[in-house]
Order: C-alpha cells, then structure tokens, then sequence
C-alpha cells in the first residue's frame, strides 16, 4: 500500500473525518486531503504524530518501504514489537525488549547473545549456530558500532549534549535554541535541494540513522529548520509544509 491508501484506511477505521485528523495532528484539512490524494505526503514530525495516533509506525505509514530490524539485537521489527519512548511515540531503530523506558538496556554484548540464544534455539539451527551468527552479526548493528566507538551510552549522551552546544554556536538566524536530538532514519529526512546551476542533490544517506529535530522558525510562517547531524557533518536546512522547498542553510564537518 501506498502513503496515501494507509492514512485513508486508518482514519476510515478510526471513524475520523478529514477536518477531524487535520486538527489532531495540527495541520490543514486540505493537507489531509493532499495526502490522500497523493499529491504530497506528511513531513517528519508530522508523520510521528499520525503514528501516536493511529499507533502504527511511520514505517508503516510510508506503506512499509523497509524490512526494520533491531540495531542492538537484529530482531525483525513489527508495529507490535518496536520499542517506544516514554512519550508513547515508537523508536523504530529497537525492539521493546533492548530499548524499553527510555533506557537502552543491554550494554554487555556477552550478556545478549545469551539471552538471545536461549529464545533462538530450535531443531532447526543448534546453539553453536546461533551463537556464531550473532558474534558475527551483532557488531554490525548500528547500536554496538556507536556504542564502541564513543565508549558506551554515557558517553554516547555526552556526544549529543556537545553537538547541540555545536549547533547553538552556529547562532543561526530566526533558529530557536535546539535542546535535544533525535535518531532520525535517513529516508525520512533526506530531502532533494536544487543548486544554483539546477542540478539537485540530496546529501544524506537512506540507510543511516542521523541525530536530528525540527524547530519552528522564531519568525512565524510555514517555514520550519530541519537538523541532521552525525560525529561527521551538521547539516541545518528549512523546508515549508510536507517538506516541500527546502533550502539549504548549513552543511559543516565537524
């Protein structure tokens, strides 16, 4: 299904006119309408609200593009599995069982593989199996790859609290002060801009998980600045609506 079908189909379900979703997630019953349409479809923050309110993911929202697995323990990822935070909105970079509260709760690989070879044993592949699968699997996720080179979720919270001192020093103009970051998936956030010579481009990666938020304009408007930011680069940008026209702002390695 497409962006379009599965947010008719959801407020259809949920008994809700057009009018009535517009007011729920703060926008315009002609921006529902457009949706369903499929002229354009919701932005990022946007697409997090639909998803509290329908409590589904944004992964499904978007028609289910991808195949999510678990970043620490490489689980396939469900509506009915995928983690929360504890505002109820889904994290769909975990399962409820590694990212619960809020709190990430392994930071021992050893100690995953043995919950994990308890529950993963079957007539089908033996514990020998399933232990060298993970040892070889596991490192690969983005959760242990972040966890091993900015040496554990302490350290990880103290990334993030400098980036954002990074961001604010930027003192970029009609731009709230940013106060925290997100993990954003790439596909969400990975607009297209058009160069001054025409050509567009788009700067991110599809596949990677970026920290990032979106701040409405101290100025007013439709116009909102959208961050990504890794231990590479931030980039800072503003977009209208959906996502539409964005313009490029800033694009720094760090």
């Amino acid at each position: 299904m497409e962006t379009k079908d599965v947010i008719l189909e959801l407020r259809t379900k949920k008994g809700m006119s057009q009018e009535e979703l517009a007011e729920k997630v703060f926008v315009t019953r002609q921006a529902v309408s457009r949706w369903e349409n499929g002229e354009t479809t919701p932005n990022t923050e946007t697409l997090k609200l639909l998803s509290k309110l329908f409590d589904v993911s944004i992964n499904t929202l978007l028609g289910a593009p991808q195949k999510l697995i678990c970043q620490c323990c490489g689980m396939p990822l469900e509506d009915s599995n995928i983690s929360r935070e504890k505002d109820g909105f889904f994290n769909e970079e975990y399962c409820k069982w590694c990212y619960a509260d809020g709190e990430y709760m392994y930071s021992d690989m050893d100690d995953l593989i043995e919950v994990c070879v308890k529950n993963m044993i079957s007539e089908e592949h033996s514990e020998e199996e399933i232990r060298s699968y993970l040892k070889a699997t596991l490192p690969k996720l983005d959760y242990w790859r972040q966890y091993d080179s900015l040496g554990g979720n302490g350290a990880f919270e103290e990334f993030k609290k400098i980036l954002i001192e990074e961001i604010n020093a930027l003192n970029i103009e009609g731009m709230p002060k940013l106060t925290g970051l997100n993990a954003l998936v790439g596909s969400y956030i990975n607009l297209e801009y058009r160069l001054p010579s025409g050509r567009t481009v788009k700067f991110l990666d599809d596949n990677i998980t970026y920290l990032g938020n979106q701040l409405a304009s101290e100025y007013g408007g439709n116009r909102c600045f959208g961050i990504a930011a890794n231990m590479e680069f931030i980039l800072i940008c503003t977009y209208e609506e959906n996502g539409e026209n964005p313009e490029l702002v800033v694009y720094k390695k760090r």
